[in-house]
């Protein structure tokens, strides 16, 4: 019985996937149920690409600021090791914690930076989402829809019921600067 009914399901997941390809049109003017790919608005719009730039771009500063740090420590702790014949047990015992503390400082410092980039990424996403939210809200009083769904929790649907590319136009028209009126010249 289970296995007749798990044969149903993919039966009508595979001709809906089909009839999905085949009805690929806009939006008719009342859809009630919309469906989004959140993710896909986020990575394509313009101002989803801009943010994971300039993310990417902190990432990489402070990768280059910690090769740069451990780069410094590993010098210092050669030089530390090159002088230890020279130095008394006392002496270089203490110069040998004083390393360890700075070295665990300076690493606990860069963690810490690397935890606030990422707090820093998410809230910036939450910015984005909320952003969106307006957007999402017109597209759907213009096509009467009452729910939008993640496309994630969607089994089987029509293409023309997801929002995706519209949501993606409408956020980076909003990122667009407003063009500059043009005055007209007097003769």
């Amino acid at each position: 019985m289970r296995g007749l009914w798990l044969s149903a399901v993919f039966a009508v997941a595979l001709a809906g996937a089909g009839l999905a390809q085949e009805l690929s049109q806009p939006l008719p003017p009342a859809t009630p149920v919309l469906t989004l790919e959140k993710e896909r608005v986020f990575r394509e719009s313009a101002a989803g690409k801009a943010l994971e730039a300039s993310i990417s771009a902190e990432n990489d500063a402070l990768a280059a600021e910690n090769r740069k740090i451990e780069a410094a420590l590993e010098a210092e702790e050669r030089d530390l090791t090159l002088r230890r014949p020279s130095l008394g047990t006392a002496e270089f015992q203490a110069l040998a914690e004083a390393f360890n503390t700075k070295a665990v400082g300076l690493r606990d410092a860069q963690v810490a930076k690397a935890k606030a980039l990422e707090r820093k990424r998410e809230e910036e996403r939450q910015k984005f989402f909320q952003s969106l939210a307006p957007v999402l809200g017109e597209i759907m009083k213009d096509v009467g829809a009452f729910v939008i769904l993640d496309d994630k929790a969607v089994l089987v649907s029509f293409d023309r019921i997801d929002i995706t590319d519209e949501a993606i136009r409408r956020m980076d028209a909003l990122a667009k600067p407003a063009p500059t009126p043009t005055v007209p010249v007097q003769p």
